[in-house]
Protein backbone atom coordinates (compact mmCIF):
# COMPACT_ATOMS: atom_id res chain seq x y z
CA UNK A 1 0.00 0.00 0.00
CA UNK A 2 1.27 3.46 -0.88
CA UNK A 3 0.96 6.57 1.29
CA UNK A 4 -1.68 7.95 -1.09
CA UNK A 5 -3.69 4.71 -0.85
CA UNK A 6 -3.46 4.85 2.94
CA UNK A 7 -4.81 8.40 2.90
CA UNK A 8 -7.81 7.18 0.88
CA UNK A 9 -8.35 4.33 3.36
CA UNK A 10 -8.29 6.81 6.24
CA UNK A 11 -10.76 9.08 4.43
CA UNK A 12 -13.31 6.31 3.84
CA UNK A 13 -12.85 4.76 7.29
CA UNK A 14 -12.43 1.12 6.18
CA UNK A 15 -9.28 0.18 8.11
CA UNK A 16 -7.38 -3.09 7.64
CA UNK A 17 -6.84 -4.95 10.96
CA UNK A 18 -3.03 -4.87 10.54
CA UNK A 19 -0.98 -1.82 9.57
CA UNK A 20 2.79 -1.27 9.62
CA UNK A 21 4.06 2.28 8.98
CA UNK A 22 7.80 2.76 8.52
CA UNK A 23 10.42 4.77 6.65
CA UNK A 24 12.89 7.63 6.74
CA UNK A 25 10.35 10.41 6.29
CA UNK A 26 9.27 10.47 9.92
CA UNK A 27 7.53 13.85 9.72
CA UNK A 28 4.99 12.63 7.14
CA UNK A 29 4.68 9.32 8.96
CA UNK A 30 3.81 10.97 12.28
CA UNK A 31 1.41 13.36 10.57
CA UNK A 32 -0.36 10.48 8.80
CA UNK A 33 -0.45 8.44 12.01
CA UNK A 34 -2.16 11.31 13.85
CA UNK A 35 -4.69 11.60 11.03
CA UNK A 36 -5.28 7.84 11.21
CA UNK A 37 -5.86 7.89 14.98
CA UNK A 38 -8.20 10.88 14.73
CA UNK A 39 -10.33 9.00 12.20
CA UNK A 40 -10.13 5.54 13.80
CA UNK A 41 -10.95 6.40 17.39
CA UNK A 42 -12.47 9.61 18.83
CA UNK A 43 -11.06 11.19 21.97
CA UNK A 44 -13.99 10.14 24.17
CA UNK A 45 -13.46 6.45 23.29
CA UNK A 46 -9.71 6.32 23.92
CA UNK A 47 -9.65 5.69 27.67
CA UNK A 48 -10.92 2.13 27.22
CA UNK A 49 -10.04 1.40 23.60
CA UNK A 50 -6.59 2.84 22.81
CA UNK A 51 -3.43 1.15 24.07
CA UNK A 52 0.11 2.28 23.19
CA UNK A 53 3.16 0.03 23.58
CA UNK A 54 6.78 1.24 23.63
CA UNK A 55 9.83 -1.01 23.01
CA UNK A 56 10.97 -1.20 26.65
CA UNK A 57 7.59 -2.41 27.91
CA UNK A 58 6.71 -4.58 24.92
CA UNK A 59 6.09 -8.30 25.11
CA UNK A 60 4.22 -10.57 22.72
CA UNK A 61 2.10 -11.95 25.59
CA UNK A 62 0.94 -8.50 26.72
CA UNK A 63 0.16 -7.44 23.18
CA UNK A 64 -1.85 -10.61 22.46
CA UNK A 65 -3.91 -10.12 25.63
CA UNK A 66 -4.66 -6.55 24.55
CA UNK A 67 -5.53 -7.13 20.89
CA UNK A 68 -7.82 -10.03 21.81
CA UNK A 69 -9.79 -7.89 24.28
CA UNK A 70 -13.05 -6.69 22.75
CA UNK A 71 -13.69 -2.92 22.62
CA UNK A 72 -15.81 -1.18 25.26
CA UNK A 73 -18.73 1.11 24.26
CA UNK A 74 -17.19 1.52 20.80
CA UNK A 75 -17.00 -0.76 17.74
CA UNK A 76 -13.18 -0.69 17.49
CA UNK A 77 -10.09 -1.15 19.65
CA UNK A 78 -6.83 0.47 18.51
CA UNK A 79 -3.45 -0.90 19.62
CA UNK A 80 -0.38 1.13 18.65
CA UNK A 81 3.18 -0.23 18.87
CA UNK A 82 5.81 2.52 18.61
CA UNK A 83 9.53 2.04 17.90
CA UNK A 84 8.85 -1.36 16.35
CA UNK A 85 12.35 -1.48 14.82
CA UNK A 86 13.77 -1.68 18.38
CA UNK A 87 11.76 -4.76 19.39
CA UNK A 88 13.74 -8.00 19.44
CA UNK A 89 12.94 -10.56 16.76
CA UNK A 90 11.88 -13.26 19.25
CA UNK A 91 9.06 -11.08 20.62
CA UNK A 92 7.79 -10.24 17.15
CA UNK A 93 7.88 -13.91 16.15
CA UNK A 94 5.52 -14.60 19.06
CA UNK A 95 2.77 -12.77 17.18
CA UNK A 96 2.71 -15.10 14.16
CA UNK A 97 -0.56 -16.83 15.08
CA UNK A 98 -2.36 -13.50 15.50
CA UNK A 99 -1.08 -12.18 12.17
CA UNK A 100 -2.76 -15.12 10.44
CA UNK A 101 -6.12 -14.55 12.21
CA UNK A 102 -6.43 -10.90 13.34
CA UNK A 103 -9.65 -9.77 15.01
CA UNK A 104 -11.70 -7.44 12.78
CA UNK A 105 -12.69 -5.41 15.87
CA UNK A 106 -9.03 -4.50 16.56
CA UNK A 107 -6.82 -2.17 14.54
CA UNK A 108 -3.20 -3.10 15.29
CA UNK A 109 -0.67 -0.48 14.13
CA UNK A 110 3.11 -0.87 14.20
CA UNK A 111 5.34 2.19 13.68
CA UNK A 112 9.09 2.03 13.06
CA UNK A 113 12.00 3.53 11.19
CA UNK A 114 12.88 0.43 9.18
CA UNK A 115 12.04 -3.22 8.64
CA UNK A 116 13.96 -6.40 7.85
CA UNK A 117 11.91 -7.86 4.99
CA UNK A 118 13.76 -11.18 5.29
CA UNK A 119 12.27 -11.97 8.69
CA UNK A 120 9.26 -14.29 8.87
CA UNK A 121 7.31 -11.72 10.92
CA UNK A 122 7.45 -9.15 8.12
CA UNK A 123 6.81 -11.73 5.40
CA UNK A 124 3.64 -12.85 7.21
CA UNK A 125 2.64 -9.29 8.03
CA UNK A 126 2.78 -8.39 4.34
CA UNK A 127 0.59 -11.40 3.50
CA UNK A 128 -2.13 -10.64 6.03
CA UNK A 129 -1.86 -6.87 6.58
CA UNK A 130 -0.74 -3.66 4.92
CA UNK A 131 2.76 -2.17 5.06
CA UNK A 132 3.28 1.49 4.12
CA UNK A 133 6.74 2.96 3.53
CA UNK A 134 7.35 6.69 3.98
CA UNK A 135 10.35 7.39 1.76
CA UNK A 136 12.51 10.50 1.78
CA UNK A 137 11.33 12.88 -0.92
CA UNK A 138 13.31 13.38 -4.10
CA UNK A 139 14.04 16.97 -5.14
CA UNK A 140 11.42 16.83 -7.87
CA UNK A 141 8.76 15.76 -5.33
CA UNK A 142 9.47 18.62 -2.93
CA UNK A 143 7.40 21.42 -4.56
CA UNK A 144 4.21 19.32 -4.52
CA UNK A 145 4.80 18.36 -0.87
CA UNK A 146 5.36 22.00 0.10
CA UNK A 147 2.23 23.10 -1.78
CA UNK A 148 0.25 20.43 0.08
CA UNK A 149 1.61 21.47 3.50
CA UNK A 150 1.01 25.12 2.61
CA UNK A 151 -2.60 24.31 1.72
CA UNK A 152 -3.04 22.68 5.14
CA UNK A 153 -1.82 25.97 6.64
CA UNK A 154 -4.34 27.87 4.45
CA UNK A 155 -1.56 29.27 2.27
CA UNK A 156 -0.83 29.41 -1.45
CA UNK A 157 2.64 30.25 -2.77
CA UNK A 158 3.21 31.85 -6.14
CA UNK A 159 5.55 29.94 -8.46
CA UNK A 160 8.37 32.39 -7.77
CA UNK A 161 7.64 32.30 -4.03
CA UNK A 162 7.68 28.51 -4.03
CA UNK A 163 11.00 28.41 -5.91
CA UNK A 164 12.65 30.66 -3.33
CA UNK A 165 11.03 28.75 -0.46
CA UNK A 166 12.41 25.43 -1.80
CA UNK A 167 15.87 26.90 -2.10
CA UNK A 168 15.93 28.45 1.35
CA UNK A 169 14.39 25.61 3.34
CA UNK A 170 15.37 22.39 1.57
CA UNK A 171 13.86 18.93 1.99
CA UNK A 172 13.48 18.70 5.79
CA UNK A 173 9.69 18.68 6.09
CA UNK A 174 9.76 19.54 9.79
CA UNK A 175 11.60 22.76 8.89
CA UNK A 176 9.20 23.30 5.98
CA UNK A 177 6.24 23.10 8.36
CA UNK A 178 7.87 25.48 10.85
CA UNK A 179 8.61 28.07 8.16
CA UNK A 180 5.10 27.79 6.71
CA UNK A 181 3.59 28.44 10.15
CA UNK A 182 5.82 31.53 10.50
CA UNK A 183 4.80 32.65 7.01
CA UNK A 184 1.09 32.25 7.81
CA UNK A 185 1.49 34.32 10.99
CA UNK A 186 3.37 37.01 9.06
CA UNK A 187 0.66 37.23 6.40
CA UNK A 188 -2.15 37.52 8.92
CA UNK A 189 -5.36 36.82 7.04
CA UNK A 190 -3.75 36.97 3.61
CA UNK A 191 -3.57 33.62 1.83
CA UNK A 192 -1.17 34.27 -1.06
CA UNK A 193 2.59 34.39 -0.39
CA UNK A 194 4.96 35.89 -2.97
CA UNK A 195 8.74 36.26 -3.18
CA UNK A 196 8.78 39.35 -0.97
CA UNK A 197 6.88 37.52 1.79
CA UNK A 198 9.25 34.54 1.66
CA UNK A 199 12.28 36.85 1.73
CA UNK A 200 10.87 38.67 4.77
CA UNK A 201 10.18 35.53 6.82
CA UNK A 202 12.27 32.57 5.66
CA UNK A 203 15.92 32.94 6.62
CA UNK A 204 18.55 32.08 4.05
CA UNK A 205 20.64 29.03 4.92
CA UNK A 206 24.05 27.64 4.10
CA UNK A 207 22.24 25.37 1.66
CA UNK A 208 20.99 28.42 -0.22
CA UNK A 209 24.58 29.75 -0.39
CA UNK A 210 25.73 26.46 -1.93
CA UNK A 211 22.86 26.73 -4.43
CA UNK A 212 24.19 30.19 -5.30
CA UNK A 213 27.71 28.75 -5.72
CA UNK A 214 26.42 26.03 -8.05
CA UNK A 215 24.51 28.61 -10.09
CA UNK A 216 27.61 30.80 -10.33
CA UNK A 217 29.66 27.84 -11.58
CA UNK A 218 26.94 26.84 -14.02
CA UNK A 219 26.76 30.40 -15.35
CA UNK A 220 30.60 30.49 -15.34
CA UNK A 221 30.67 33.64 -13.20
CA UNK A 222 34.22 33.26 -11.90
CA UNK A 223 34.52 36.14 -9.43
CA UNK A 224 31.17 35.44 -7.80
CA UNK A 225 31.89 31.71 -7.51
CA UNK A 226 35.31 32.24 -5.88
CA UNK A 227 33.81 34.73 -3.41
CA UNK A 228 31.04 32.28 -2.49
CA UNK A 229 33.55 29.50 -1.80
CA UNK A 230 35.25 31.69 0.79
CA UNK A 231 31.94 32.68 2.34
CA UNK A 232 30.70 29.09 2.64
CA UNK A 233 33.95 27.92 4.23
CA UNK A 234 33.78 30.85 6.68
CA UNK A 235 30.26 29.68 7.63
CA UNK A 236 31.76 26.36 8.70
CA UNK A 237 30.60 23.99 5.96
CA UNK A 238 33.07 21.14 5.39
CA UNK A 239 35.08 21.29 2.17
CA UNK A 240 34.20 17.72 1.18
CA UNK A 241 30.49 18.44 1.63
CA UNK A 242 30.81 21.50 -0.62
CA UNK A 243 32.64 19.37 -3.18
CA UNK A 244 29.94 16.70 -3.06
CA UNK A 245 27.20 19.27 -3.69
CA UNK A 246 29.13 20.85 -6.58
CA UNK A 247 29.74 17.38 -8.05
CA UNK A 248 26.04 16.59 -7.81
CA UNK A 249 25.20 19.84 -9.60
CA UNK A 250 27.64 19.09 -12.41
CA UNK A 251 26.19 15.60 -12.79
CA UNK A 252 22.73 17.13 -13.07
CA UNK A 253 23.98 19.55 -15.73
CA UNK A 254 25.51 16.63 -17.63
CA UNK A 255 22.30 14.56 -17.48
CA UNK A 256 20.11 17.52 -18.41
CA UNK A 257 22.42 18.50 -21.29
CA UNK A 258 22.32 14.98 -22.72
CA UNK A 259 18.52 14.85 -22.60
CA UNK A 260 18.18 18.33 -24.12
CA UNK A 261 20.36 17.10 -27.00
CA UNK A 262 17.97 14.14 -27.35
CA UNK A 263 15.05 16.62 -27.53
CA UNK A 264 13.30 15.14 -24.49
CA UNK A 265 10.36 17.05 -22.97
CA UNK A 266 10.90 19.16 -19.85
CA UNK A 267 8.64 16.90 -17.82
CA UNK A 268 10.63 13.84 -18.83
CA UNK A 269 13.95 15.58 -18.15
CA UNK A 270 12.88 16.57 -14.62
CA UNK A 271 11.65 13.05 -13.86
CA UNK A 272 14.62 11.13 -15.26
CA UNK A 273 17.23 13.49 -13.84
CA UNK A 274 15.40 13.64 -10.49
CA UNK A 275 15.61 17.44 -10.31
CA UNK A 276 13.18 20.00 -8.98
CA UNK A 277 11.13 21.15 -12.00
CA UNK A 278 11.13 24.71 -10.65
CA UNK A 279 14.90 24.85 -11.23
CA UNK A 280 14.86 23.06 -14.58
CA UNK A 281 15.00 26.12 -16.87
CA UNK A 282 18.13 27.32 -15.07
CA UNK A 283 19.75 23.89 -15.36
CA UNK A 284 18.97 23.72 -19.07
CA UNK A 285 20.48 27.16 -19.59
CA UNK A 286 23.59 26.30 -17.59
CA UNK A 287 24.05 22.93 -19.34
CA UNK A 288 24.53 24.80 -22.61
CA UNK A 289 27.61 26.50 -21.15
CA UNK A 290 29.56 23.20 -21.21
CA UNK A 291 30.33 21.05 -24.21
CA UNK A 292 31.18 17.33 -23.94
CA UNK A 293 34.94 17.92 -23.66
CA UNK A 294 34.49 20.60 -20.99
CA UNK A 295 32.27 18.23 -19.01
CA UNK A 296 34.92 15.50 -19.22
CA UNK A 297 37.56 17.93 -17.95
CA UNK A 298 35.20 19.08 -15.18
CA UNK A 299 34.78 15.55 -13.81
CA UNK A 300 38.54 14.97 -13.96
CA UNK A 301 39.01 18.16 -11.90
CA UNK A 302 36.34 17.08 -9.42
CA UNK A 303 38.00 13.69 -8.93
CA UNK A 304 41.46 15.25 -8.54
CA UNK A 305 40.12 17.68 -5.95
CA UNK A 306 38.37 14.90 -4.04
CA UNK A 307 41.61 12.92 -3.78
CA UNK A 308 43.57 16.02 -2.80
CA UNK A 309 41.14 17.00 -0.04
CA UNK A 310 41.38 13.50 1.44
CA UNK A 311 45.18 13.56 1.53
CA UNK A 312 47.36 14.84 4.36
CA UNK A 313 48.35 18.49 4.25
CA UNK A 314 45.50 19.58 1.98
CA UNK A 315 44.50 23.26 2.01
CA UNK A 316 40.69 23.21 1.52
CA UNK A 317 40.28 26.87 0.56
CA UNK A 318 43.04 26.76 -2.05
CA UNK A 319 41.82 23.45 -3.45
CA UNK A 320 38.20 24.59 -3.82
CA UNK A 321 39.17 27.99 -5.22
CA UNK A 322 41.37 26.26 -7.80
CA UNK A 323 38.51 23.92 -8.70
CA UNK A 324 36.05 26.75 -9.12
CA UNK A 325 38.46 28.72 -11.30
CA UNK A 326 38.94 25.66 -13.49
CA UNK A 327 35.23 24.90 -13.80
CA UNK A 328 34.39 28.49 -14.68
CA UNK A 329 37.20 29.20 -17.13
CA UNK A 330 38.47 26.01 -18.80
Amino acid sequence: MTVAELERVIANGHFPPLLFLYGEEQFLLERTLQHLLDKAIPLDARDFNLTIFHPKEFSAAKLLDTVRTYPVFFPRRVVLVKGAHQIVAAELEGLQSYLQHPLPETLLIFVGEKIDARRKFFIDFKKHGEMVEFKKLYDNQLPAAIRDLARQNHLTLTDAGLTLFCRRVGANLQEVETELVKLALYLGGKALADVADVEAVVTGSRQETVFALNDAIGERQTAQAVALVGRILDEGLAALLILNMVTRHMRNLCKVGEMVAQKRSKGEIAKVAGVNPYFLDGLIRQSRNFNAEQMRQAFERLLTTDLALKSAGAHPAAMLEGLVLALCTE
